[in-house]
């Protein structure tokens, strides 16, 4: 175990951000002055891995598991009865018996009803959304009134002019379908707010997190997973950033939430525990291509949220320590969030679960340089699926090569497409009759991945 004193451990979540949408992964056109400071001061991962898309992404990331491990390869939308299961044992769990005060800020989307919400997985307090900031009365698809208000007038204006896919074609709320209901901005299990100024949220959660590290940083080490519903459609900025990017709204939402990463950065500086604390920077999965212009970009990688697609899950990745982790690193190590939870549990010196299967691997002797490899040599994708169906397994990668799976009628998984990520990282060309011999090497990886996997998958939450 890690014998140095407990680090704070601050995670910063984003809702999808694509993989080009960073200055320090490339992007031409929007300011990240802080988020590139933290790449710089520490190590940043160019094959970094989240879920396809939102719920999915949180289940993985809080878990150490992938998704389908334990069934939560869905978004739970408002009422729903599913869930991340109430046994299963997030970060904050893990951390609360070492004396860590845990608090979560921003958007949850593991269910919204007790026993499913953060105060009942490990969270001494939650404030934020329960799910996505678009599942609102606003949103573009809900059939059109006579009686409009402006700011459903300029969602709509919004919608139209970006290019977003769908705008046809709406909800039928006489069915139970779309969103009919405000959007609650919760503190704790309370709503305290509907449909709050979402202009406001990323500054008000920003002040949160600031207020809950400076109650905490002379007292108790801390966990704080401050997840942005920012830049999830639809895309809200205040007036500090309005206007300010060239790469237009989405852009600004970007430099604001920067602009977070940078008071919060300064917040540890100020206080003198920047040294003893861990901060991530990432995304839960990749940019929602649909929103045309409000969508953001995978830059060189194929396709979006939804896919597995390297464009769908490859995010950034970055872990910043001063002190520990050296700085000016750049990795193409596999990794991703599913490494966080037994990582953390290292530099906490607590046990990760044993009582069941981890996914997740510790990445510390990558981070702080005593390796330059990971520990990981291949990563499994997973599609969506509904809660307690089938485990919609799509493929693997190793260093090199990426393998895309099909499921035929028995349910076995069969080679699709074959990719050489390091020449071709855009997925352009399918090189499976070239390399029969990388094919079966794969093969033979997700073969005893899933004889294993089916013997150790875990049930979702769900309210009777």
């Amino acid at each position: 175990m890690h014998a140095a004193p407990k680090p704070n451990v601050i995670i910063i979540f984003t809702d999808d951000q694509g993989y080009g949408d960073l200055g320090c992964y490339g992007s031409p056109n929007i300011e990240t002055p802080n988020i590139d400071r933290m790449a710089d001061e520490g190590l940043r991962f160019t094959s970094f891995y989240a879920a396809p898309f939102c719920g999915p992404s949180r289940a993985q990331l809080l878990t150490g598991c992938y998704h389908a491990r334990v069934d939560h390869s869905f978004n739970p939308g408002p009422g729903s009865k599913n869930g991340l299961h109430p046994n299963e044992v997030t970060i904050a769990e893990m951390l609360k018996p070492a004396g860590y005060a845990t608090m979560h800020i921003g958007k949850w989307h593991l269910g919204d009803q007790s026993p499913l919400l953060p105060t009942d997985q490990g969270f001494d307090a939650f404030f934020g959304l329960p799910f996505s900031n678009d599942m609102w009365n606003y949103h573009p698809k809900m059939p059109p009134r006579d009686d409009e208000d402006a700011l459903m007038k300029s969602i709509r204006r919004r919608a139209a002019y970006t290019g977003f896919a769908g705008q046809g074609r709406y909800y039928n709320v006489e069915r139970g379908q779309g969103f009919p209901d405000p959007l609650p901005l919760m503190r704790d299990s309370n709503v305290v707010e509907k449909n709050p100024d979402q202009t406001q949220l990323t500054t008000r959660f920003t002040e949160e997190a600031l207020g809950f590290i400076e109650a905490n940083a002379a007292k108790n080490p801390f966990f704080l997973y401050l997840a942005h519903p920012m830049p999830h459609v639809p895309l809200f900025v205040s007036d500090k950033f309005k206007g300010r990017s060239s790469r237009g709204l989405y852009g600004d939402v970007i430099m604001e939430i920067d602009w977070s990463c940078g008071r919060i950065l300064e917040k540890l500086r100020s206080l003198g525990i920047a040294e003893n604390t861990l901060v991530i920077y990432t995304s839960d999965n990749g940019p929602w291509l649909g929103y045309g212009i409000d969508g953001g970009s995978a830059g060189l990688l194929r396709e979006g949220k939804g896919s597995v697609w390297e464009g769908g899950v490859r995010v950034p990745g970055i872990f910043h320590w001063p002190g520990r982790i050296p700085g000016g690193r750049r990795t193409e190590a596999i990794a991703g969030t599913l490494d966080i939870l037994p990582t953390v549990a290292y530099l906490a010196g607590v046990e990760a679960p044993s009582d069941r299967v981890i996914d997740g691997l510790n990445l510390w002797p990558l981070l702080s340089g005593e390796s330059s490899s990971s520990p990981r040599g291949h990563f499994h994708y997973f599609g969506g699926a509904r809660p307690g169906s089938f485990a919609n397994y799509r493929g693997v990668r190793d260093a090199r090569w990426k393998l895309h799976t099909r499921t035929d009628k028995s349910g076995a998984a069969l080679p699709h497409e074959l990719y050489d990520l390091g020449a071709d990282p855009s997925e352009k060309f399918n090189r499976l009759k070239d390399h029969p011999d990388v094919v079966e090497r794969l093969m033979t990886e997700v073969r005893a991945f899933r004889s294993d996997f089916k013997d150790h998958r875990r049930p979702h939450g769900r309210i009777d």
